[in-house]
């Protein structure tokens, strides 16, 4: 589809076509249009699908040049590499020398930020702790925000800085929000939903082509790593079924742990190459498969090649494997066996399934889970504080009114003090 159908500025198509880029992708002709006109919208996409370009170009469109100090554009993202490929990639399509982009770092002092961000900026992009921090001591200015925009979601949600990205975007006003990601679920929504509750949800799959026979596949999705560990001895309880069974983890210490928490008969489960030596458990998986009463192998990824799963009906993928690679060798199909490939995955690991599905060329069917599986649930009630009895004393004594500091400058004051001191 040409560009021509995304209605750019002609300053804009002109760079879009010196970059190279001559087509619109599908999730661009469904977003950019809404984004131009103000809407908030969570994107769903795999990578590639031109997400970051495409709030690029919606936010470069609304962008109105002024001379204002406070910037208009905020962009969060998961890392400092990431900002500053966001940064570069503005540069490089905006073409435009009058606007400030400005990329703040992941660490280290704010000062000198917060001065730049005084003497003006129109487009800043920083991680959520960063752009937080910045914004406390008064350098980063909320006000005159017009897009708010969170790129890789799923990776802000991984690296645990959803509170940040929560506390900023509701110190706006009334701005439009944007929020990108390769996967939709719970977590993601548990960030966003305060402020972006209308927003319009629009998902685009693109699946590559289907380059290798499978067996069948399954998927469980679940919320945390001890309901995985319920659903395994759940499902295992069955031993006419699962007869055979191999479940792979990512290391051997996981395999040990794992193999501690199965509630099996003795002699049924036992790990490949265990993690200590004294523990029990096999060098070879063909022992495994020639010894009847045992019936569950827990196999660690870590420093595993070449296994040979011929004759085994059941392979549980119990984490999804670090490369893909290494997930695709255990469920393609070499033979005429019935095999069933069954992964379980949490809401921080669904983005790797979705890479796993891009490179199958095929969704994997989501399995319900079964309704006598127990859900574990952690507790975050907050434990509450002991009230101090301060008739007995103590190390604090609060200030007298004479010695009480009535004021407090931020960084943005102090900045401004500094810029005009330099001045005189």
């Amino acid at each position: 589809m040409s560009l021509d159908k995304l209605k750019l500025s002609k300053r804009l198509h002109r760079s879009m076509n010196d970059l190279g880029y001559f087509t619109a992708k599908e999730f661009q002709l469904q977003t950019l249009s809404r984004i131009v006109g103000g809407h908030s919208l969570i994107g769903i996409a795999p990578e590639g699908a031109g997400k970051t370009t495409t709030y690029i170009l919606g936010a470069l469109m609304r962008l109105k040049y002024t001379h204002d100090e406070a910037p208009k554009v905020l962009v969060l993202a998961p890392n400092e590499e990431r900002v500053n490929d966001i940064v570069e990639r503005f540069k490089i399509i905006s073409a435009n020398k009058d606007l400030y982009i400005m990329g703040l770092k992941a660490s280290g002092s704010t000062e000198d930020e917060i001065i730049d961000l005084v003497r003006g900026v129109d487009i800043v992009v920083a991680t959520p702790n960063r752009a937080r921090a910045v914004y406390l001591k008064l350098g980063l200015n909320l006000n005159r925000i017009q897009t708010f925009v969170i790129d890789d979601a799923e990776e802000i949600i991984k690296q645990g800085m959803s509170t940040p990205v929560r506390e900023l975007a509701q110190s706006c006003g009334k701005v439009q929000y944007l929020a990108f990601s390769t996967v939709e679920h719970d977590k993601l929504h548990l960030m966003i939903d305060d402020f972006m509750s209308l927003a319009t949800v629009i998902e685009i799959d693109e699946l590559g082509e289907k380059t290798v026979e499978t067996h069948e596949l399954m998927l469980y999705h679940v919320p945390n790593f001890t309901t995985k560990v319920n659903l395994l001895n759940l499902l295992m309880r069955d031993e006419e079924v699962f007869d055979k069974v191999v479940v792979f983890v990512n290391s051997r210490l996981t395999a040990q742990k794992l193999s501690q928490s199965l509630h099996a008969k003795k002699g049924e489960v036992t790990v490949l190459n265990p993690f200590f030596h004294d523990n029990a458990g096999i060098d070879d998986i063909n022992d495994f498969k020639q010894i009847p009463e045992c019936r569950i192998l827990i196999v660690a990824n870590e420093g595993t090649t070449d296994i040979d799963l011929a004759g085994i009906p059941f392979i549980f993928h119990f984490e999804i494997p670090e490369s893909g690679d290494v997930f695709m060798e255990h469920v393609a199909k070499t033979n005429d066996e019935d095999v069933i490939a069954i992964t379980f995955a949490t809401d921080l690991e669904l983005p790797e399934v979705k890479k796993l599905e891009q490179s199958l060329g095929e969704k994997i069917p989501v399995i319900p889970l079964p309704e006598e599986l127990v859900i574990y649930r952690p507790s975050n009630a907050p434990k509450s504080k002991q009230k101090v009895d301060e008739s007995q004393g103590g190390a604090f004594h609060p200030k007298k009114e004479s010695n009480s500091k009535t004021y407090n400058y931020g960084g943005g004051a102090k900045a401004k003090m500094t810029m005009k001191n330099k001045k005189r």
